[in-house]
């Protein structure tokens, strides 16, 4: 990755940080003004977006040191770690917001400041663009440089915006309804969506740091390549994938005629190799060479083993 592109991930993470530190200063201190356990939540919930924003911008600076000696395949498993404590701190977030809905529900509702909402409101409002504006630039550095880092932060200010707005909507409805059991019911709502958002990273995240294959795509992509070449060698197989944060990795076997050149088939190895990286960006391909086994049992090569 270039020095550009970690540069990015970088002021990303940091605009993340100084945005949830401003929000959760704000929210809870208007939570205590008014008087309104739902904003104070909103203040907590944006506390762990903080943490999770610490905690992504730490896996991208570590992720971006190159491959040492005790790390020859690189640093990029610290985003997949950090993707999938983010996804954790999301359904932590979650749990909070259901306890505290139906703990409300249960009680009746909370004696709130009427008169002072409308700062909630404003505080909301301001707290939904925020996070909206700031977690489509996570997003879109996440989806150019393939960083699950970013997108669990991304995702985390996503959930805040839906939770945000659903406060937003409870508190106006407080005061024109009085009827305080319609908050929690949006909030239930909002952090059953968040769970759901929370599975799927947590997913992926997971399965990367269990050397899960590639997707389905890629490695149709990887043998329609090989595939091109078919008339150079006898057989191909053992190929095998896996993922590290941003970084993909491949390997299988390539069978060649036994009289075939050595530069020849070097030559051809790196030609696949090149159209492969050319194709998958930030993958590493090894590819061992054998010699044709002789199944076919004649001296002349036929490629009659290639299927």
């Amino acid at each position: 990755m270039s020095e550009t592109e970690n540069q990015r991930k970088k002021n990303v993470a940091r605009l993340s940080i100084c945005s949830n530190a401003f929000l959760t200063i704000a929210k809870i201190v208007t939570g205590i003004l008014t008087g309104s356990v739902s904003i104070i939540s909103e203040g907590i919930h944006s506390g762990m977006d903080l943490l999770a924003s610490f905690i992504a911008y730490f896996s991208v600076k570590k992720s971006a040191v190159p491959p040492d000696a005790d790390h020859a395949f690189g640093h990029g498993k610290y985003e997949d770690a950090s993707g999938l404590i983010e996804a954790l701190l999301i359904v932590l977030a979650a749990g909070i917001i259901i306890w505290e809905a139906i703990s409300k529900l249960i009680r009746g509702g909370e004696e709130v400041s009427v008169d002072l909402l409308y700062i909630g409101m404003i505080v909301m409002g301001l707290s939904a663009l925020m996070n909206f504006i700031v977690s489509q630039n996570l997003m879109r550095v996440a989806k150019q440089t393939d960083s699950i880092a970013l997108e669990s932060d991304a995702w985390h200010l996503r959930t805040d915006v839906l939770t945000s707005a659903g406060v937003f909507a409870g508190l106006l409805i407080i005061q024109i309804t009085h009827l305080t059991w319609i908050d929690s019911v949006i909030a239930v709502v909002v952090a059953l969506f968040i769970l759901r958002e929370a599975y799927t990273l947590i997913r992926r995240s997971f399965g990367n740091l269990m050397d899960e294959s590639l997707s389905a795509e890629d490695i149709a992509k990887i043998e329609e390549i090989i595939a091109r070449h078919e008339a150079e060698y006898t057989n191909y197989h053992g190929l095998k994938t896996r993922k590290a944060g941003p970084d993909k990795f491949a390997e299988f076997h390539l069978m060649m005629p036994r009289k075939t050149a050595f530069i020849t088939a070097h030559d051809m190895v790196a030609h696949i190799r090149e159209e492969i990286s050319s194709e998958i960006p930030r993958i590493t391909i090894l590819i061992h060479l054998d010699p044709c086994d002789g199944r076919c049992g004649k001296d002349a090569c036929t490629f009659a083993c290639k299927k």
